[in-house]
């Protein structure tokens, strides 16, 4: 006997139909649209064919933005796919002051991203805390430039963000480790296993698709980050905007009554493409992984 009308299912999924209709799949087909017309915040605007991908090619700024994306991602892949993964073993032990160091690690996940730029700017600024004791203990004579220079701005950014996001992929880690058979570190510990070949031979394999997960999420937020360079450079991407992401590119010829919408969404198409390669890559790796 059927237990509901054949519309039920429809009913059910309706909501989340639209919802994603509305603030997914429209939006991306707007975007393609408009990256192919001369469009203005306020209206208007005609079909332009290629032009705007053209004139990609000529931007000096997006080869800035693209190279430091490659090295935000290339910088914060290892360290945010080893380290958390690393803390997430130690904070699993038994250890006096273990639940201090678990929640320092995971503080900076829920404090505001705009807080974290705030007191990172105050630690690196001229006269922030970190060059005055270097200068006090006498290491240098002036004033490193970590907000001002092209290189120390970026690699401050990075280093932020890896700090920001220790705990946060330390969580998924926890909770991967949670379902890491103890039978199997029991067994190799039997076999004489020490510490060390039970991670590289049990551990390791157990959470190869967490760790595979992990480097997605990793490389994609690399590759879109926003909030620490614009903190961090106040809004103007650092000397002669070298110190720009793609995103800030995008949010700053898509900004104002006289923004250019339709080269901002041909921007949008390039970072589109430029995430998706490294998540390919690495699902492809990883089913080379296990097919093997």
């Amino acid at each position: 006997m059927k237990s509901h009308r054949w519309f039920t299912p429809w009913a059910l999924v309706l909501p989340a139909l639209i919802w994603l209709f509305v603030f997914s799949i429209w939006p991306t087909l707007n975007t393609i649209r408009l990256s192919f017309t001369n469009t203005k915040p306020l209206g208007g605007g005609d079909f332009v064919g290629f032009r705007n991908f053209v004139d990609l090619f000529k931007d000096e700024q997006l080869g800035y933005a693209l190279l430091n994306s490659a090295i935000y991602m290339v910088v914060c892949l290892p360290l945010l796919t080893i380290g958390p993964l690393l803390i997430a073993i130690l904070i699993q032990k038994k250890l006096p002051g273990i639940t201090f160091f678990r929640t320092a690690f995971y503080t900076p996940v829920i404090a505001s991203a705009v807080v974290v730029g705030l007191m990172w700017t105050w630690l690196l600024d001229d006269r922030g805390l970190i060059n005055n004791m270097a200068s006090s203990l006498g290491f240098i004579q002036g004033p490193l430039p970590f907000l001002t220079d092209r290189w120390l701005v970026l690699f401050s950014a990075i280093s932020l963000t890896v700090w920001k996001g220790l705990g946060y992929y330390m969580i998924i880690y926890v909770s991967a480790l949670g379902n890491v058979p103890k039978e199997l570190h029991e067994a190799a510990a039997v076999d004489g296993a020490s510490v060390v070949r039970r991670f590289f031979n049990v551990t390791l394999p157990s959470l190869r698709n967490t760790i595979v997960l992990v480097s997605i999420l990793v490389s994609v937020s690399a590759l879109r980050v926003f909030s620490e360079l614009y903190i961090l450079t106040g809004s103007k991407g650092g000397p002669g905007g070298q110190d720009m992401s793609v995103v800030m590119l995008i949010q700053q010829y898509a900004r104002g009554f006289y923004g250019d919408l339709g080269y901002a969404s041909a921007l949008s198409i390039v970072l589109f493409v430029v995430t998706i390669v490294p998540m390919l890559v690495l699902v492809r790796i990883n089913r080379k992984a296990n097919d093997q």
